[in-house]
């Protein structure tokens, strides 16, 4: 094994095909070159409106079978709920005694998602990076597999962790590197390609969701925006749709991006649709029936998270009694 791997997606419903190709896929073949530790984070979904318990807990199952339908295998792999494994919220509190306001300040992705309204934000999703850092950390994992937009994120995590080693004189926290990987690690939108695949994007036409079965992929491929152009080009600034799509068909083939683009330059829009549309029901929708037959038995998804919170909190809770001794807590 090459070290160990940390990740985790929010269960905040509805996810799409930019999820499944940006991270839960590659996790998929990560598992056979690293010690793979997966997460639901419920702790982190909590920090932004809709506050629905009943929808919490239904699409924290439904991540989890999304887990499972796409490769990643339970008895291998760590699969379990963050709330699940107490040392999160622990290890979040002694890094939020290491973490500088400076640090948080910088983070972009708080100014984005607080808005105008910064002053009415929720402190928790002020000090989120911290808690993504104690995710992390709380298995001193070596890797992350992280998208663009989390970059900063784990660059904050390995300041945090070289501050904790620096302050007691330990050499306790690894340093986590990223694993950026796959072609399409960022999606866009069917219907505006110069805007990122979102779960909250009302129109659901501008996603394919992973619960989407196979006449509904084919229909929302089908009719993605185009354009009037004849053939298909890379050129992401003029032609966003056209790119996208092609990034799309690359990533669900798995072939090089500019063997497709070659392939396809001389085909009209509706016929490369066509042919994507049929590649991506090919690959998508047995990931769709295994998810519907994994969630019509939820006792079963619950078993195999409660076995998954028990492998997690060895690993976690042994950490957080050596980072208590290194702080300084007395022992109970």
């Amino acid at each position: 094994m090459g070290g160990r791997i940390f990740s985790g997606v929010q269960p905040t419903g509805n996810l799409h095909l930019g999820n499944y190709l940006g991270a839960i896929r590659n996790w998929v073949a990560l598992q056979e070159q690293y010690e793979s530790i997966f997460c639901v984070v419920d702790m982190h979904a909590i920090t932004m409106p809709p506050w629905e318990p009943e929808a919490l807990r239904a699409h924290t199952r439904e991540v989890t079978a999304a887990y499972i339908a796409a490769g990643i295998d339970p008895q291998r792999c760590v699969i379990f709920v963050q709330s699940h494994v107490a040392a999160h919220a622990q290890l979040a509190w002694v890094f939020n005694c290491v973490a500088a306001i400076g640090w948080l300040n910088r983070m972009t992705q708080f100014k984005d998602k607080a808005g105008k309204d910064r002053e009415g934000a929720m402190a928790g999703l002020y000090v989120y990076p911290v808690l993504m850092a104690a995710d992390v950390l709380a298995y001193r994992a070596t890797h992350v597999p992280v998208g663009e937009d989390q970059k900063q994120h784990l660059e904050l995590m390995r300041d945090i962790a070289g501050a904790f080693n620096r302050r007691y004189d330990v050499d306790f926290f690894p340093l986590p590197e990223p694993l950026i990987l796959g072609t399409a690690t960022r999606v866009m939108s069917l219907r505006d390609g110069r805007a990122k695949m979102s779960k909250s994007d009302p129109s659901d036409n501008s996603r394919i969701n992973l619960t989407d079965d196979a006449d509904t992929i084919a229909r929302k491929v089908r009719r993605a925006k185009s354009d009037s152009e004849m053939g298909l080009s890379w050129e992401p600034e003029r032609r966003p749709e056209a790119a996208n799509l092609l990034n799309i068909y690359a990533a669900l083939a798995e072939e090089p991006r500019e063997a497709v683009v070659e392939r396809f330059a001389a085909s009209s829009f509706a016929d490369f649709k066509g042919t994507l549309a049929d590649l991506a029901v090919a690959r998508l929708a047995p990931i769709a029936g295994e998810m519907r037959r994994l969630l019509a038995d939820p006792g079963h998804i619950d078993a195999i998270l409660r076995a998954g919170a028990e492998r997690a909190e060895a690993i976690a809770s042994d950490n957080l009694a050596q980072v208590y001794d290194i702080v300084g807590f007395l022992r109970r």
